[in-house]
């Protein structure tokens, strides 16, 4: 099934984050059934807070159409995006947000924040989550289990 595909890729840029010793997650925006940007954590390696995998994706997408507006496009994540990249999502208006697992430490679709609970926001995207939910959160456990 093509979504799967798709979470595969953002799964194999979570891989890369690993091998970086970024925490493991990764993300793919899709248009037109055509993978139009892909990124992980780089947030060590950039020495910044905000170099997400969510944050890095959407530059490159914003990028490639030359538009901040990602109506038409589809994110798909390892990992429930925090407070700050749901922000983002919300502002680009991607329209749906696939994710591996769920963060109940910082996830903000349906972890500790439900968007739709939020009254007024300019924009709710679509969400579905547990693509690949073992997967993804096994690479995690994994990885924290190194820095343990």
């Amino acid at each position: 099934m093509e979504k799967e595909k798709y979470m595969m890729l953002a799964y194999k840029e979570a891989e890369k984050a690993f091998e970086e010793d970024e925490v493991p997650i990764g993300c793919v925006i899709v248009r037109n059934d055509k993978v139009i940007a892909r990124a992980h954590n780089r947030k060590v390696r950039k020495d910044c807070a905000v170099f997400h995998a969510e944050i890095e994706c959407i530059r490159k997408a914003c990028k490639k159409l030359d538009n901040w507006n990602l109506k038409g496009c589809d994110i798909y994540v390892t990992l429930e995006p925090c407070l700050m990249c749901t922000g983002a999502l919300i502002n680009s208006r991607i329209d749906k947000i696939y994710f591996g697992c769920r963060d109940p430490k910082g996830g903000a679709l349906v972890s500790n924040l439900n968007i739709y609970n939020v009254k007024n926001i300019n924009h709710y995207p679509e969400i579905e989550e547990g693509l690949m939910k073992t997967e993804c959160s096994q690479i995690l456990k994994d990885f924290f289990k190194t820095k343990r």
